[in-house]
Protein backbone atom coordinates (compact mmCIF):
# COMPACT_ATOMS: atom_id res chain seq x y z
CA UNK A 1 0.00 0.00 0.00
CA UNK A 2 1.26 3.47 -0.90
CA UNK A 3 2.28 5.98 1.76
CA UNK A 4 -0.18 8.91 1.74
CA UNK A 5 1.36 12.37 1.41
CA UNK A 6 -0.19 15.80 1.87
CA UNK A 7 1.53 18.61 -0.04
CA UNK A 8 1.14 22.06 1.54
CA UNK A 9 2.42 25.15 -0.28
CA UNK A 10 0.88 28.48 -1.21
CA UNK A 11 2.52 28.30 -4.64
CA UNK A 12 0.73 26.06 -7.13
CA UNK A 13 3.91 25.53 -9.16
CA UNK A 14 5.69 24.19 -6.07
CA UNK A 15 2.86 21.72 -5.41
CA UNK A 16 2.83 20.64 -9.04
CA UNK A 17 6.59 20.04 -8.98
CA UNK A 18 6.34 17.68 -6.01
CA UNK A 19 3.46 15.78 -7.59
CA UNK A 20 5.52 15.45 -10.78
CA UNK A 21 8.53 14.10 -8.88
CA UNK A 22 6.37 11.42 -7.26
CA UNK A 23 4.16 10.64 -10.25
CA UNK A 24 5.78 7.35 -11.20
CA UNK A 25 6.65 6.21 -7.69
CA UNK A 26 4.34 3.46 -6.44
CA UNK A 27 5.62 3.75 -2.87
CA UNK A 28 4.19 7.25 -2.32
CA UNK A 29 0.86 8.80 -3.26
CA UNK A 30 -0.16 12.46 -2.98
CA UNK A 31 -3.60 12.10 -1.37
CA UNK A 32 -4.35 15.83 -1.11
CA UNK A 33 -2.87 19.31 -1.28
CA UNK A 34 -3.42 22.61 0.53
CA UNK A 35 -2.40 26.19 -0.18
CA UNK A 36 -2.28 27.49 3.40
CA UNK A 37 -1.89 26.26 6.94
CA UNK A 38 -5.57 26.45 7.86
CA UNK A 39 -6.50 24.30 4.88
CA UNK A 40 -3.65 21.94 5.75
CA UNK A 41 -5.15 21.14 9.16
CA UNK A 42 -8.49 20.30 7.55
CA UNK A 43 -6.80 18.08 4.97
CA UNK A 44 -4.84 16.23 7.66
CA UNK A 45 -8.05 15.46 9.49
CA UNK A 46 -9.91 14.43 6.36
CA UNK A 47 -7.29 12.32 4.56
CA UNK A 48 -5.09 11.10 7.46
CA UNK A 49 -1.76 11.38 5.54
CA UNK A 50 1.29 9.62 6.96
CA UNK A 51 3.65 12.38 5.76
CA UNK A 52 3.12 16.11 5.25
CA UNK A 53 5.41 18.16 3.00
CA UNK A 54 4.93 21.54 4.65
CA UNK A 55 6.04 24.94 3.38
CA UNK A 56 7.31 27.17 6.19
CA UNK A 57 6.26 30.56 4.83
CA UNK A 58 2.53 30.76 4.00
CA UNK A 59 -0.40 33.17 4.46
CA UNK A 60 -3.16 32.66 7.08
CA UNK A 61 -1.05 30.22 9.11
CA UNK A 62 2.61 29.38 8.53
CA UNK A 63 4.18 25.92 8.61
CA UNK A 64 5.54 26.28 12.14
CA UNK A 65 2.12 27.03 13.57
CA UNK A 66 0.68 24.07 11.65
CA UNK A 67 3.33 21.89 13.27
CA UNK A 68 2.31 23.32 16.64
CA UNK A 69 -1.29 22.24 16.15
CA UNK A 70 -0.28 18.84 14.77
CA UNK A 71 1.86 18.19 17.83
CA UNK A 72 -1.30 17.97 19.90
CA UNK A 73 -2.82 15.20 17.77
CA UNK A 74 -3.07 11.63 19.07
CA UNK A 75 -1.34 10.25 16.00
CA UNK A 76 0.37 13.06 14.07
CA UNK A 77 1.86 12.61 10.61
CA UNK A 78 5.58 12.92 9.99
CA UNK A 79 6.43 16.43 8.78
CA UNK A 80 9.05 17.51 6.27
CA UNK A 81 9.47 21.29 6.01
CA UNK A 82 10.11 22.88 2.63
CA UNK A 83 11.57 26.36 2.20
CA UNK A 84 13.00 28.69 -0.40
CA UNK A 85 15.23 30.45 2.14
CA UNK A 86 18.93 29.89 2.58
CA UNK A 87 20.54 27.89 5.37
CA UNK A 88 20.87 31.02 7.54
CA UNK A 89 17.08 31.09 7.87
CA UNK A 90 17.05 27.61 9.39
CA UNK A 91 19.44 28.30 12.26
CA UNK A 92 16.54 28.61 14.70
CA UNK A 93 15.25 25.15 13.85
CA UNK A 94 16.55 21.72 14.75
CA UNK A 95 18.30 20.16 11.75
CA UNK A 96 17.89 16.75 13.38
CA UNK A 97 14.20 16.85 12.53
CA UNK A 98 12.37 14.67 10.03
CA UNK A 99 13.83 16.85 7.33
CA UNK A 100 14.09 20.16 5.52
CA UNK A 101 14.02 20.42 1.77
CA UNK A 102 15.37 23.47 0.01
CA UNK A 103 13.52 24.69 -3.08
CA UNK A 104 13.76 23.88 -5.89
CA UNK A 105 13.31 20.37 -4.53
CA UNK A 106 15.38 17.63 -6.15
CA UNK A 107 13.95 14.16 -6.59
CA UNK A 108 16.86 12.41 -4.90
CA UNK A 109 16.60 14.64 -1.82
CA UNK A 110 12.82 14.29 -1.73
CA UNK A 111 12.91 10.49 -1.79
CA UNK A 112 15.65 10.39 0.82
CA UNK A 113 13.62 12.61 3.19
CA UNK A 114 10.46 10.60 2.60
CA UNK A 115 12.28 7.38 3.36
CA UNK A 116 13.59 8.84 6.60
CA UNK A 117 10.14 10.15 7.57
CA UNK A 118 8.32 6.87 6.98
CA UNK A 119 10.71 5.05 9.28
CA UNK A 120 9.75 7.16 12.32
CA UNK A 121 7.48 5.71 14.95
CA UNK A 122 4.69 7.66 16.66
CA UNK A 123 6.79 8.72 19.66
CA UNK A 124 9.56 10.03 17.40
CA UNK A 125 7.07 12.04 15.31
CA UNK A 126 5.61 13.59 18.46
CA UNK A 127 9.06 14.48 19.76
CA UNK A 128 10.05 16.17 16.51
CA UNK A 129 6.83 18.16 16.25
CA UNK A 130 7.19 19.28 19.86
CA UNK A 131 10.74 20.44 19.15
CA UNK A 132 9.60 22.44 16.13
CA UNK A 133 6.70 24.00 17.97
CA UNK A 134 9.05 25.22 20.70
CA UNK A 135 10.87 27.30 18.10
CA UNK A 136 7.81 29.42 17.49
CA UNK A 137 7.35 32.44 19.73
CA UNK A 138 3.59 32.05 20.00
CA UNK A 139 0.67 30.79 18.02
CA UNK A 140 -1.73 33.15 16.29
CA UNK A 141 -4.83 30.96 16.18
CA UNK A 142 -6.97 28.66 18.27
CA UNK A 143 -8.15 25.60 16.38
CA UNK A 144 -11.75 24.70 17.21
CA UNK A 145 -14.44 22.40 15.85
CA UNK A 146 -17.72 24.06 14.96
CA UNK A 147 -20.59 22.28 13.28
CA UNK A 148 -18.27 19.46 12.27
CA UNK A 149 -15.68 21.72 10.66
CA UNK A 150 -12.33 23.00 11.88
CA UNK A 151 -12.34 26.75 12.44
CA UNK A 152 -9.46 29.08 13.23
CA UNK A 153 -10.08 31.74 15.86
CA UNK A 154 -7.51 34.58 15.90
CA UNK A 155 -5.96 34.72 19.36
CA UNK A 156 -6.41 38.49 19.35
CA UNK A 157 -10.20 37.96 19.21
CA UNK A 158 -10.28 35.91 22.43
CA UNK A 159 -11.53 37.47 25.69
CA UNK A 160 -10.80 34.52 27.96
CA UNK A 161 -10.39 30.76 28.34
CA UNK A 162 -12.30 28.95 31.09
CA UNK A 163 -11.79 25.30 31.97
CA UNK A 164 -14.43 22.77 33.00
CA UNK A 165 -12.92 19.33 33.59
CA UNK A 166 -11.22 18.21 30.33
CA UNK A 167 -12.78 20.92 28.15
CA UNK A 168 -12.03 24.62 27.79
CA UNK A 169 -14.54 27.26 26.75
CA UNK A 170 -13.14 29.95 24.47
CA UNK A 171 -15.04 33.24 24.78
CA UNK A 172 -14.31 35.44 21.78
CA UNK A 173 -15.78 38.19 19.63
CA UNK A 174 -18.26 35.97 17.80
CA UNK A 175 -19.44 33.96 20.79
CA UNK A 176 -17.96 30.91 22.44
CA UNK A 177 -16.76 27.46 21.52
CA UNK A 178 -15.42 24.44 23.40
CA UNK A 179 -11.97 23.02 22.66
CA UNK A 180 -10.11 19.97 23.94
CA UNK A 181 -6.96 21.67 25.09
CA UNK A 182 -5.59 22.25 28.57
CA UNK A 183 -5.26 25.66 30.19
CA UNK A 184 -1.69 24.69 31.02
CA UNK A 185 -0.69 24.38 27.36
CA UNK A 186 -2.58 27.56 26.44
CA UNK A 187 -0.86 29.45 29.23
CA UNK A 188 2.55 28.18 28.12
CA UNK A 189 1.92 29.32 24.54
CA UNK A 190 0.16 32.59 25.26
CA UNK A 191 1.65 33.91 28.50
CA UNK A 192 2.56 37.23 26.88
CA UNK A 193 -1.08 37.94 26.04
CA UNK A 194 -3.05 36.18 28.79
CA UNK A 195 -2.90 36.17 32.57
CA UNK A 196 -4.18 33.49 34.94
CA UNK A 197 -6.79 34.76 37.38
CA UNK A 198 -7.97 31.42 38.70
CA UNK A 199 -6.98 27.77 38.38
CA UNK A 200 -9.78 27.52 35.79
CA UNK A 201 -9.37 30.79 33.86
CA UNK A 202 -7.00 32.79 31.66
CA UNK A 203 -7.99 36.31 30.58
CA UNK A 204 -6.57 38.44 27.78
CA UNK A 205 -4.49 41.15 29.43
CA UNK A 206 -5.65 43.87 27.08
CA UNK A 207 -9.31 42.98 27.71
CA UNK A 208 -9.18 43.57 31.47
CA UNK A 209 -10.65 47.00 32.22
CA UNK A 210 -10.90 46.87 35.99
CA UNK A 211 -11.90 44.96 39.11
CA UNK A 212 -15.17 44.63 40.97
CA UNK A 213 -16.84 42.44 43.57
CA UNK A 214 -19.57 39.85 43.40
CA UNK A 215 -22.68 39.88 45.59
CA UNK A 216 -20.83 37.77 48.15
CA UNK A 217 -17.71 39.95 48.11
CA UNK A 218 -15.47 37.91 45.78
CA UNK A 219 -13.04 39.86 43.58
CA UNK A 220 -13.90 39.76 39.89
CA UNK A 221 -12.28 41.06 36.71
CA UNK A 222 -14.26 43.32 34.41
CA UNK A 223 -13.79 42.56 30.74
CA UNK A 224 -14.20 45.22 28.07
CA UNK A 225 -17.04 44.97 25.51
CA UNK A 226 -18.81 42.06 27.26
CA UNK A 227 -20.81 41.74 30.47
CA UNK A 228 -19.00 38.63 31.72
CA UNK A 229 -17.37 38.91 35.15
CA UNK A 230 -14.87 36.25 36.17
CA UNK A 231 -13.89 35.47 39.72
CA UNK A 232 -10.28 35.94 40.81
CA UNK A 233 -9.06 33.26 43.20
CA UNK A 234 -7.51 34.32 46.52
CA UNK A 235 -4.18 32.96 45.31
CA UNK A 236 -4.13 35.37 42.35
CA UNK A 237 -5.79 38.47 43.84
CA UNK A 238 -2.57 40.31 44.75
CA UNK A 239 -1.03 39.69 41.33
CA UNK A 240 -4.15 40.80 39.48
CA UNK A 241 -4.47 43.94 41.60
CA UNK A 242 -0.87 44.84 40.75
CA UNK A 243 -1.49 44.16 37.09
CA UNK A 244 -4.58 46.38 36.95
CA UNK A 245 -2.87 49.12 38.95
CA UNK A 246 0.16 49.17 36.63
CA UNK A 247 -1.75 48.75 33.40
Amino acid sequence: MSIKILVVDDEELARERIKRLLKDNDRYKVCAEAENGAEALMMVERYKPEIVLLDISMPVMDGLEVAKHLSGADSPPAVIFTTAYGEYALEAFSTKATGYLMKPIRQEQLLQSLEQARSLNRAQRNEILDRHSENQTRRKHICARMRGNLELIPVEDVYYFQADQKYVTVRYKKGEVIIEESLKSLEADLSEMFIRIHRNALVAKERIVGLGKSDIGRVQVKIGNIDDRLEVSRRHVAEIRRFVRNK
